[in-house]
């Protein structure tokens, strides 16, 4: 079964120095996920200054820039995981490094 680890993070700016020192923690998770054939994909996103809100309603396109609610975390990134049960996503998305300063989602991919 699939699940999307969606990674939230405390809504600040990250140093260079911080992201930095992060990166080995985030290496060795994703090769984890790697070895243990979990990994489908996953990338980090731009911060949500970044962003643009579209909307089609009653035929009228509108663009908003930046993020649409302000809020005290923001989606930091994700990972799509093949996992065999929800109990072994719930174990892959505790090792997440964000875990320890952020929260994780998961939420399963409907199979269409």
């Amino acid at each position: 079964m699939q699940y999307m680890l969606l990674i939230y993070v405390p809504n600040r700016p990250v140093t260079p120095e911080e992201r930095e020192a992060a990166m080995p923690a985030w290496m060795a998770y994703s090769k984890e996920l790697q070895d243990r054939k979990a990994f489908i994909a996953g990338a980090p996103l731009a911060e949500p200054t970044s962003a643009t809100t579209v909307r089609a309603q009653n035929g009228k396109r509108t663009v908003t820039d930046g993020p649409f609610a302000e809020t005290k975390e923001w989606l930091g990134g994700y990972y799509l995981l093949d996992c065999k049960s929800l109990d072994d996503a719930i174990e892959l998305a505790a090792k997440c490094p964000a875990a320890q300063y952020g929260s994780i989602e998961l939420r399963p991919v409907v199979d269409m």
